[in-house]
């Protein structure tokens, strides 16, 4: 299975009032381990930072002026998500800036591009209700080392939910392995019988008259027994 940990950073909490999309990573996994690729750009978007949105993730305006507009990069990242399921902490959010950013350019929205969505925010309520279940604090929980988050970065964010992520699931990769392991051992089982080693014990006579009896039997009835 192809996974894609995804994560943005914008210039506010709003699309639908005209905040956009200022850095995006991807980072991908395959059958449950990291492949190393990532997709990871900052994007120039072309309005200004709100002060609150810059406290967080500390990128400047004048950091993103030689940076390229989403519409350069668009492509290239619907290639790099294309058919594997994303999976995004607090999904709706970056999915209705990237739906917006899409939009902007007449394209597809983005579960057309990708095999599915999953919120790790909505998983990780159903296991902890009542607590909080920020990355920070899954972090702590699940003593996953996040030392070096000292602002939001979407690359860092993206990196450290994919850890997150398989803590989550381990239990899923337990199952997947006690039931390889029993295959194994089943399979082994069958292969391991020496039929050359099981003792052989001629039949009495008492069984071998039977056998004679129930063969003239029929005979006379003019079946045939080969």
């Amino acid at each position: 299975m192809r996974q894609i940990f995804l994560d943005t950073e914008t210039t506010g909490l709003y699309p639908d009032q005209g905040h956009r999309i200022i850095e995006i990573a991807a980072v991908e996994m395959l059958n449950r381990r990291p492949t190393q690729r990532h997709f990871h750009l900052y994007i120039n978007p072309e309005r200004e930072i709100d002060a609150g949105a810059q406290e967080v993730h500390g990128i400047s305006l004048e950091f993103l002026q030689d940076k390229p507009l989403f519409a350069q990069i668009a492509q290239d990242f619907i290639a790099f998500i294309r058919g594997a399921e994303l999976i995004i902490h607090n999904a709706p959010f970056d999915v209705g800036f990237l739906n917006m950013e899409l939009s902007r350019l007449n394209l597809d929205p983005l579960p057309s591009f990708v095999s599915g969505i999953v919120d790790t925010l909505k998983m990780a309520k159903e296991m902890r209700p009542g607590q909080r279940n920020n990355l920070d604090a899954l972090c702590r929980h699940f003593g996953i080392d996040n030392s070096q988050r000292t602002l939001h970065g979407a690359l860092l964010d993206a990196e450290l939910l994919a850890d997150v992520y398989i803590a989550m699931t381990r239990g899923q990769e337990s199952l997947l392995m006690e039931l390889s392991t029993s295959e194994q051992q089943t399979t082994q089982s069958h292969i391991d019988v020496d039929f050359s080693a099981l003792k052989r014990l001629p039949p009495s006579e008492e069984e071998l008259a039977s056998h004679q009896q129930y063969i003239e039997s029929l005979s006379k009835s003019g079946a045939s027994p080969w």
